[in-house]
């Protein structure tokens, strides 16, 4: 795991994903307890109210972090924990638990907030012959397997007679 001290006491650890590649974490000391804070996804350009409600219900999973939003409605998972809970393994644990609740929450935050702009980058990534490779896991969102004209692979064609 990459880290670096940015300030004294506060530090940027990289934390790798599948879904959300990387996953920037600060990780501050305080006076009286050490908190972490770590960008997740910029405010979704729609479905606002989906996307802020599936997080909170998220919230209630989560070990030591939660879901918080900026002023600008970006997202983030912060934690915070005291000075006299803190080890080495509880360090380990928390940053695992962002790792994972930002990997795993990323795919579905992105289809929830921002599915019009998914349904867009399919469409232009073929009009340019792009690989549409990585956007495999919003093939649910793919105009061309909505189109109800064009034929779904999945889905075996009606019989006749």
């Amino acid at each position: 795991m990459e880290w670096a001290e940015t300030r004294p006491g506060v530090f940027s650890v990289r934390l790798p994903g599948t879904h959300k590649l990387v996953t920037e974490c600060a990780v501050e000391i305080g006076r009286h307890a050490v908190s972490l804070r770590a960008f997740v996804a910029r405010r979704p350009d729609e479905n606002h109210v989906g996307v802020y409600r599936w997080v909170l219900e998220r919230n209630l999973k989560l070990y030591g972090v939660a879901f918080a939003l900026d002023a600008l409605g970006d997202l983030y998972l912060v934690g915070r924990v005291s000075f006299g809970s803190l080890d080495a393994a509880e360090v380990d644990r928390l940053l695992g638990a962002v790792a994972d609740a930002a990997d795993s929450s990323f795919d579905t935050i992105v289809a929830l907030g921002f599915a019009e702009s998914i349904r867009r980058e399919w469409v232009w990534r073929r009009s340019r012959g792009e690989s549409t490779a990585n956007l495999a896991a919003f093939e649910r969102l793919d105009p061309e397997r909505l189109d109800p004209e064009r034929p779904d692979p999945e889905r075996p064609p009606p019989t006749t007679g």
